[in-house]
């Protein structure tokens, strides 16, 4: 997603504005209504003044106690105080030498008060409101206008008016002062503005872009981002809790994912064993079919007398082999259902195991004489094992029978013995064709068949060997197969 407006430069922008309209208020309300603040200050403070004066004045009894207390008021408060008696007499302190602006000032305050001398209704008119009034006067003085303030108040008991007097000229000064230096005030407060905007809004902004960036990639399914963030603010605390969050939804992920591949690996292994299942029941079907057809055939030429009477012993011979093979298809099927289930008790017994591939050896003289096969031991004398011995011969004649299966004419079958510390493994090897590599471990699964094509030429259901490794494992062996370089070797171990 397109970022259309930094944040970083909105938090600039905002701040600066902030700061910039705040100082050009300031210097607007400075401007407009300072001037009127500090009169309306000044008016409020020399009346208080004139106040204090008056209550300390209706204690005094002497000409010099009062000059003393007009020279106090002075210089504690730089208000000049005169006192206007009803016959025109004018008291005021004029004993210290004053500085030339004071003497301006007592000039301009002799001015003021002389102006109300001769104005007998006006110093009536005074004392009858018994209140104290406020006056602003400019002067001038060589054209140089100077502001001025004054406050009256009568004193009935003594028939005298106080005249507290006070100058304005600095405030005008000040004013004009405070412009320029807002000036530079403001240049400056600009620079500190930027520079103060720019760290604030990096300190904000750039914890964010971390945690968009691992946001966005937390939207793409990527959880392997994490904040760097580590400030102990509400940023900090959303930093760590994205983080937190990122690791739950990865382990979801991968818990799921991996919960996805056993499923499908189920799915797929349900799949084959359907498969295999189907296959079984047709290799099943054609395992019984064929001796059944052969038996209800000769049974029913027996019943009917087809057959002469030397005949009808070799045709009793067939229908009892045949009755045989599909007993023993039927024992693999239950006894591969009884191993699986775990009700298989096994009888154990001691014996010699190489007697016991020997006699198995024997049972397959017709068929190996038939197919010119030649089968060389390599047996080991005595080798006692402690085993069912019905099982162990039922693994054996298992082996043998898919070796001589799978043998050309005119080939070889290797049988060997092997002592291994306190094991004793036995090989059976067959000249032949290899089997592919990625089907060496599924021989084992039950109705598995390594070659579909050439296990309908031989026959078979994909039991027998599952029979065997059931068997092993059940004895506490185990069992496996490999290629060679003259063709397949299957081998079993048992513990001695």
């Amino acid at each position: 997603m397109k970022i259309k407006k930094s944040i970083s430069k909105q938090l600039f922008i905002i701040t600066s504005l902030l700061f910039i309209v705040f100082i050009i208020i300031i210097l607007i309300t400075q401007t407009l209504f300072f001037q009127k603040f500090y009169v309306n200050k000044k008016r409020r403070d020399i009346q208080s003044v004139v106040s204090k004066f008056k209550e300390e004045y209706k204690k005094t009894n002497t000409n010099e106690e009062t000059k003393n207390l007009i020279e106090k008021y002075h210089m504690n408060n730089n208000v000049d105080i005169s006192i206007l008696e009803s016959s025109g007499n004018i008291q005021m302190c004029l004993r210290r030498e004053y500085l030339k602006p004071e003497k301006i000032k007592t000039m301009y305050m002799n001015e003021f008060i002389n102006n109300w001398v001769p104005n007998i209704y006006k110093f009536q008119e005074i004392m009858t409101k018994n209140k104290s009034d406020i006056y602003l006067e400019t002067l001038k003085e060589k054209e140089v206008p100077r502001k001025n303030i004054v406050c009256i108040w009568p004193i009935k008991e003594k028939n005298q008016i106080i005249f507290g007097f006070d100058s304005l000229e600095p405030v005008n000064e000040a004013v004009s002062v405070i412009k320029e230096f807002y000036l530079y005030f403001f240049v400056v407060a600009i620079l500190l503005i930027i520079v103060t905007s720019l760290i604030y809004s990096n300190i904000i902004t750039k914890p964010l872009v971390q945690i968009n960036k691992t946001a966005l990639k937390m939207a793409e399914l990527d959880f392997n981002e994490r904040c760097t963030v580590k400030s102990e603010n509400e940023i900090g605390s959303l930093a760590t809790t994205l983080n937190f969050l990122s690791y739950n939804l990865q382990k979801a992920l991968t818990s799921l994912k991996e919960a996805n591949a056993k499923l499908e690996e189920d799915i797929e292994k349900e799949r084959q064993l359907e498969k295999m299942r189907r296959e079984f029941v047709a290799a099943v079907s054609h395992e019984l079919k064929t001796p059944i057809t052969l038996i209800e055939g000769y049974a029913e030429g027996i019943k009917d007398n087809v057959f002469d009477d030397e005949d009808k012993d070799y045709y009793i011979d067939v229908i009892m082999d045949e009755s045989k093979k599909m007993t023993g298809l039927i024992n693999d099927m239950l006894d591969l259902s009884l191993l699986e289930c775990g009700n298989f008790k096994l009888v154990k017994e001691k014996f010699f195991i190489d007697q016991l591939i020997k006699s198995n050896i024997k049972r397959f003289w017709g068929i190996v004489k038939e197919k010119n096969i030649n089968i060389q031991t390599n047996l080991i004398d005595n080798i006692e094992v402690d085993a069912d011995w019905n099982r162990i011969e039922q693994v054996i004649y298992n082996i043998l029978t898919n070796a001589v299966k799978y043998t050309g004419d005119k080939c070889t079958i290797f049988v060997n013995m092997v002592r291994l510390n306190k094991k004793i493994k036995i090989e059976i090897e067959n000249e032949g064709e290899h089997i592919e590599k990625e089907e060496l471990e599924k021989i084992w699964d039950k109705f598995y068949k390594v070659d579909k094509s050439r296990s309908r030429k031989f026959g078979g259901t994909g039991i027998g060997l599952a029979v065997v490794k059931n068997i092993i494992v059940l004895h506490g062996g185990e069992c496996g197969v490999e290629n060679t370089e003259r063709g397949v070797k299957f081998y079993f171990i048992l513990p001695l």
